[in-house]
């Protein structure tokens, strides 16, 4: 089930100012135990390091581009109008996930120069894929690609289904679900923590600091990191 509809007042900006591990150990706090797993594996690519993250409502498709499409011209050119279409409805923020059908033999740099400019303007704020990314220098400003890979071609790279579920590094995400990624890796926000996600970020955080805080005062040893602990492992998930 996926979640499209406002959000409580001041998380959009929140989820905005936190890294994606943040949010990931926050879900945990929210859901009262470790155990979430709604997040992408292994090492990415990410377009621009070191930018704040991205987070929106998701857009789905499915390409493909080693081979030629073995659909007529019309039918292909109608599904990227579809592909283009989809992306584009509904209220910013939205997140283009795309999967790439020939996974890690993909060829297909869907994500350039010209398709981050033309995402961006349908008022998008970043894209999650398994495939490939290319014009490094000159992507977009202000939009973001976390991709499987970097490449040079563009191969053969047509659309192949539009608004389903896909599934990106093993994550599995459906359109509407709410999106967190940055150069760490994406995840899906469950809807069900939603509306207790803010306090979770902020007790997240205030946990955290009760290591962070000694460890980086003067005088800092092995006495005061026990006691440090023994109170962090009292109130962490």
């Amino acid at each position: 089930m996926s979640l499209e509809r406002p959000l409580p007042g001041g998380l959009l900006e929140r989820l905005q100012q936190v890294d994606t591990p943040t949010v990931c150990n926050a879900i945990e706090v929210a859901q009262g135990g470790r155990g979430f797993a709604g997040f992408t594996r292994g090492t990415m690519h990410h377009s621009h390091p070191g930018q704040p993250p991205m987070v929106g409502f998701a857009r789905t498709a499915k390409i493909a581009g080693l081979a030629p499409p073995s659909e007529n011209a019309e039918t292909i050119n109608a599904r990227r109008v579809a592909y283009y279409r989809h992306m584009a409805d509904g209220d910013a923020p939205t997140v283009a996930v795309v999967q790439d059908m020939d996974g890690a033999r993909s060829i297909a740099g869907w994500w350039g120069e010209v398709h981050t400019a033309v995402h961006k303007g349908l008022g998008m704020v970043g894209a999650v894929t398994n495939g490939v990314m290319r014009d490094l220098d000159v992507m977009e400003p202000g939009f973001q690609v976390l991709a499987g890979q970097i490449g040079v071609s563009h191969g053969f790279v047509h659309v192949t289904e539009v608004g389903g579920p896909v599934e990106v590094h093993g994550l599995t995400v459906a359109p509407g679900d709410l999106v967190h990624a940055d150069r760490h890796g994406a995840l899906v926000i469950p809807p069900e923590v939603i509306d207790g996600l803010l306090d979770a970020i902020d007790r997240t955080i205030a946990n955290e600091a009760l290591i962070l805080g000694p460890a980086r005062e003067p005088g800092f040893d092995i006495e005061r990191l026990e006691a440090a602990w023994a109170h962090f492992a009292k109130v962490r998930t």
